[in-house]
This record gives structure tokens, C-alpha cells and sequence, in this order.
């Protein structure tokens, strides 16, 4: 299954260096807005500059208070995040218990759906075509809190701190039969998070594309042809394939596409993205290909 990687921030986490995070293979960040009906995320703007201009997918998100008026919430959230939405923007509804339940005191589970529906429908609203989804746990999916058929990231940490290669390796969760578009699966040393989507079809489905890009029919294994034969300047079918799968799993440093048949430093950068994605640091990430790296990018044959 493709995934790509993201992670979150809010008003806890630094200024990050968003072009280093997408050089070692984010594909996607989000950032909080806002909390309840006037809480703004103080660092929300420098985040999600940084975020835009870097080329990431970006997304916010509001911290809900299901005790308080659903459309002042969200009227809160549009006014934080409106200056910065646009197509290819994600919007995100932060639906958790305070543990001492403050913010859902008071409300069943049925007012607490009904509370979330309207703040969905408030801000779809406010951006047609946009993309409106939820976070939330399995405590709050099992008590039915989040209507059929919404965008779910979920929440979810079986090992603690984790690397990416470890949640793409695992089965994906399915709490009381959801399936999670995106699986946040540790909070240390930052929020990551993983997404069942190539980044290709993830800025396609934020973009306003209902149906992902199809997978290319039957691919065929072209087999390692040892490190030596990766010299730049190389011309042949293998390389203009390699260029298109690395696009694909959002490994994508190339300046130009022109020549794409021939071996270059974009597909270098690329791979060596690659390669870092596939949980490799240092020496053994650079250039050339190794053969687990290559056999798992699965170049198909053209």
C-alpha cells in the first residue's frame, strides 16, 4: 500500500526548517489554528507559512469544545485559518477528551455527534472544495462521535517513539471498523504521522480529486543491476521508470523532467530521499541504489 509522511506542530513545537523536512520526505504538515471560541495558536502563523512555501501539503487544525456553541467555534477557526486557505488546503476538526473531561462535560454522545457535523458543515462552508476531516481516538469513534464516511486521521501509539519504516511495515489500524486515511502513530520526538496515500494522490485528494490516481497495470520487476551501472550520464528505459516511481512515492528533487531517460542529480537527490524514506541515514543513504531500496521502490518495466 503507498503511504506518505507528515507530521503536526502547534504553538509547543519551534520554527522548523519545513525544506530539510521535505528534503528528508514529508510530504504533508499540519498546524493548529485555534481552541474553542476564541483561542488562537500563537506560533499557527509562522507555521504555516513555512509550511506553504516549502511545497507541502498543509492543513490546520481546531481543538473542539463540543459544551460550546459548534458555530462560534468554527467561526473561529475560519477567521484564524482564512488569510492562508486556498485549494490543495486541509481542514481538520481536533476532537479529544481533556482528561479531566472539561470540554465535553455536559454532552452525550448523540449532542456531541450533532456538534460535529455542524462544525464540519460550518466550514465547509466557509471553503467549498475544500477538504474537512477529523482527528480523533478510538474511545471517541466507539462512542460514535463522528459521522459515516469522515476523513479520519487517527491517533494511535503501540511503541512510543518510532521511526516512519516501522508504521509503513505495520497493518493499518481499524478502530470499531473505521478505516484512517491517516494514522498519527507516535508523538516523540514530534507528532508523525502517516497517510495511505502516495504524496501524488494526497495532493490530488486535497486539490478536489475524489478518485486517486490509478496504479500502473501489472508493473514488472526490473531486477537490481548493481551499483556500478548507476553512472550519471546513463541513458535507458530503467532510468525514465525509476524517475517516474520516485515522483510517485513523493521523493521528487528534480528541477526539469526533460531527459528524464538519462541519469542526472535530480535522480540522485531523489533517490538518495528515497533511500532516507526507507529508514537509511548517513553513507548508506547516498548515491547509488542499493538493492533492498531498489527492490522496494519495485521499479515497473517500460
Amino acid at each position: 500500500m503507498a503511504t506518505c509522511r507528515g507530521i503536526d506542530v502547534s504553538a509547543y513545537q519551534g520554527t522548523q526548517s519545513w525544506t530539510a523536512l521535505k528534503a528528508d520526505g514529508i510530504a504533508f504538515a499540519f498546524a493548529k489554528a485555534s481552541e474553542g471560541q476564541k483561542g488562537r495558536d500563537a506560533r499557527f502563523a509562522t507555521h504555516i507559512k513555512g509550511i506553504k512555501a516549502a511545497g507541502l501539503v498543509p492543513g490546520a487544525y481546531h481543538f473542539a469544545w463540543p459544551n460550546q456553541d459548534p458555530k462560534a467555534e468554527a467561526a473561529n477557526y475560519i477567521a484564524a485559518v482564512k488569510p492562508y486557505a486556498g485549494k490543495g488546503f486541509t481542514h481538520w476538526l481536533d476532537l479529544e477528551r481533556y482528561s479531566d473531561g472539561r470540554n465535553y462535560r455536559g454532552k452525550t454522545a448523540a449532542q456531541i455527534k450533532t456538534w460535529v457535523q455542524t462544525w464540519i458543515s460550518t466550514v465547509q462552508s466557509a471553503f467549498p472544495g475544500q477538504r474537512v476531516g477529523v482527528y480523533t481516538s478510538a474511545d471517541d469513534l466507539k462512542s460514535g462521535h463522528v459521522p459515516a464516511g469522515t476523513p479520519l486521521w487517527y491517533p494511535a501509539y503501540p511503541w512510543g517513539a518510532a521511526a516512519y519504516s516501522k508504521a509503513e511495515a505495520a497493518a493499518k489500524p481499524k478502530p470499531s471498523g473505521w478505516s484512517p486515511m491517516i494514522w498519527q502513530f507516535t508523538s516523540q520526538p514530534v507528532d508523525r504521522s502517516i497517510c495511505y496515500m502516495s504524496a501524488a494522490d494526497l495532493r490530488a485528494w486535497a486539490g478536489g480529486t475524489t478518485k486517486p490516481t490509478p496504479a500502473p497495470s501489472k508493473p514488472k520487476y526490473e531486477p537490481f543491476p548493481g551499483a556500478s551501472w548507476f553512472k550519471e550520464g546513463r541513458k535507458s528505459p530503467i532510468v525514465a521508470a525509476m524517475h517516474d516511481r520516485l515522483v510517485a512515492v513523493g521523493c521528487n528533487h528534480y528541477k526539469s523532467s526533460r531527459n528524464k531517460d538519462v541519469i542526472g542529480s535530480g535522480d540522485k537527490a531523489s533517490y538518495e530521499a528515497w533511500q532516507r524514506k526507507c529508514g537509511y541515514s548517513g553513507a548508506a543513504a547516498k548515491w547509488p541504489p542499493g538493492k533492498a531500496s531498489w527492490d522496494k521502490l519495485h521499479i515497473p518495466n517500460v
